[in-house]
């Protein structure tokens, strides 16, 4: 829900804070005291487009924040953490915090407020949305202390409020919302429907995935068929070469060898000569040298056992030495047998094996997986008319299937809108609309759908006889204000919405009507949080949290503030609403009895 909005800036508001809470909240005021300013900051907030008309006359920008509290794990927050947006964190109890910037522009981070638990166990977190809006017209947005899109703000808007006004969009005008809507109240009113729905949608994905495919192979065959050819073109030459993982780095480590022949021989054979051979340069070869150290040692090993391991360390050399000596000679005569010959053998190889790694891959042991992906590959080709057949039976029977469940959906959903337009048309009868009733057309739609193969359309018979018209037609502002708090209190307990504010959705009633709208507020407020702008006494006496909006004029430059008002507030404000004498005694006592039937009567 919305913990707090702080307005600067905007319209006749100079700086305000609305304090809000879980429930029903209402703004009420005197004609052009700045009431419909907060409408405009929640719209602001929620992506509207911007109007530079709206900054306040001498200000150089007009801004608007909101501190949000949701459950973890709420789309509109994972929106957010998309976006880079910091949430609050809380450790316990409860917490506030946040705020704006001295400069109105909520450049810095801020956060919302929040508590870490419900008694159902849930944890929540804190999410600050801000708007700017220059005296030029331009426009900043921020989330979570973060610049973002403005189409961001749009989408975190669609999932944490809905607002009716005058003048403002319809949360159900479009034909995916509508039948969005009525799908929830089905999966509530019947509790088989949710999981047929969702069993149509898996059907749906893989027939069309199916057909696809299908036609994928029927109007593609020509590119598969030379597809397939090169791949049996390019496997052959590879089988023909037959390269081995690793092959390449051990020929190139064997042409170096080869091209060093000579130089490795030479090197070897003096190398043993140094070890073994006595006339070895100008003295004696290493073997000599360690055996003559070992006796001149063993000789006074008995005196000192220092010298005595120095001794076993030089046979243990001398031992080594010899190894190597035998190494050498063996590895002199093993170049014997390799030669030029070998040589272009080793050169040949890598020809032939560069071939391939330019043609299909980095490196021989690319080859081979490419070489067995490709065969995967070509062997699915070959078996085109096979696959085939077997899809063809696949889609035949999934379209026998859909067309099943969707006749089934289509039922359920008659039944639903029956039973959603049966309650929906009550409300509106309380709510001094007695001859409108809400109709839901369902139609066949041109073509399947991932949700069915209905058409669902919302309208409105604004009397007996005449024709249904889609909503926002043919109904004036409060009408559809009403309209859509009819249909929302039907829909409240299956609707994921968090908040609703209503612009004037009393306009054109008072009385008994009026009494039922702040009714059945009150009865919406029960499931969702509700901010209603009003100028009717008994349907601000409806509300949880009473907020005045007044206006002020010093040396001709009018302002407006903002009040949340207490119970003595309440009665002085509903007082002027009803009477427009707050001080009179006589309007307080009509007051005070509006306030006790309104609570008597939640």
């Amino acid at each position: 829900m919305i913990e707090e909005i702080r307005i600067r800036d905007l319209g006749v508001i100079a700086e305000a804070t609305l304090p809000l809470g879980p429930g029903l909240s209402v703004v009420s005021g005197e004609t052009g005291a700045g009431k419909t300013m907060v409408v405009t900051a929640v719209g602001l907030l929620l992506g509207a487009r911007s109007d530079a008309g709206a900054v306040r006359t001498g200000a150089k920008s007009a801004s608007a924040e909101a501190s949000v509290r949701l459950p973890r794990g709420h789309r509109a927050l994972l929106r957010a953490l998309e976006a880079g947006a910091d949430l609050d964190e809380f450790d316990g109890g409860s917490a506030s915090g946040g705020g704006s910037g001295s400069d109105g522009d909520f450049d810095g981070g801020g956060s919302a407020s929040g508590v870490p638990a419900t008694n159902d166990g849930r944890t929540f977190a804190g999410l600050v949305l801000a708007r700017t809006v220059g005296a030029d017209g331009r426009s900043r947005a921020h989330v979570g202390g973060r610049l973002a899109p403005v189409g961001v703000l749009s989408e975190l808007g669609e999932q944490l409020v809905a607002v009716h006004g005058q003048s403002d969009q319809i949360r159900l005008k479009g034909s995916t919302a509508q039948r969005d809507a009525l799908d929830r109240f089905a999966g509530d009113f019947q509790k088989t429907f949710a999981a047929g729905l969702e069993q149509y949608r898996t059907l749906f994905r893989r027939w069309q995935q199916a057909e696809s495919e299908l036609e994928e192979l029927r109007h593609n065959g020509r590119e598969r068929l030379r597809e397939a050819e090169t791949l049996r073109l390019a496997l052959a030459e590879i089988d023909e070469v037959d390269p081995q993982a690793g092959e390449d780095d051990v020929l190139k480590a064997e042409s170096i060898k080869l091209a060093n022949l000579e130089e490795l021989r030479l090197a070897s054979q003096q190398a043993r000569e140094a070890l073994i051979t006595e006339d070895f340069g100008a003295g004696a070869d290493a073997t000599t040298l360690v055996d003559t150290a070992k006796r001149l040692l063993e000789g006074v090993a008995d005196h000192d056992e220092e010298l005595r391991a120095a001794a076993a360390r030089l046979t243990e050399a001398g031992i080594i030495l010899a190894d190597i000596a035998r190494d050498l000679a063996g590895y002199s005569t093993s170049l014997d047998s390799d030669g030029p010959g070998r040589l272009a053998e080793v050169e040949d190889r890598r020809g032939a094996l560069v071939v391939l790694v330019r043609k299909y891959a980095p490196s021989v042991d690319g080859v081979l997986s490419w070489a067995e992906e490709s065969r995967v590959r070509l062997d699915e080709l070959q078996d085109d008319s096979g696959r085939i057949e077997a899809l063809e039976k696949e889609v035949a029977a999934a379209a026998v299937e859909l067309v099943d469940l969707s006749a089934r959906l289509t039922a359920s959903r008659t039944k639903a809108a029956a039973e959603l337009s049966r309650r929906v048309s009550a409300e509106l009868t309380a709510l001094a609309m007695p001859d409108a009733k809400l109709v839901i057309d369902i139609s066949a739609a041109s073509a399947p759908g991932i949700n069915g193969a209905d058409e669902i359309v919302f309208l409105l018979q604004p009397h007996t006889g005449a024709a249904p018209r889609p909503l926002g037609k043919g109904a004036s502002g409060g009408e559809l204000s009403r309209v859509m708090l009819a249909i929302e209190v039907v829909l409240a307990a299956v609707d994921p919405v968090p908040t609703f504010v209503f612009d004037e959705v009393d306009a054109g009633v008072g009385g008994k009507a009026a009494v039922e709208i702040g009714r059945r507020l009150a009865m919406l407020a029960k499931h969702v949080q509700v901010l209603v702008v009003t100028h009717l006494p008994q349907v601000a006496a409806f509300a949880d949290q009473h907020i005045r909006v007044t206006k002020t004029s010093d040396g001709g430059f009018t302002s407006s503030d903002v009040t949340l008002l207490d119970d003595a507030g309440r009665v002085r404000e509903l007082a002027r609403m009803l009477a427009g004498q707050e001080d009179s005694a006589t309007a307080q006592a009509h007051a005070r009895e509006l306030l006790d039937e309104a609570r008597s009567g939640r």
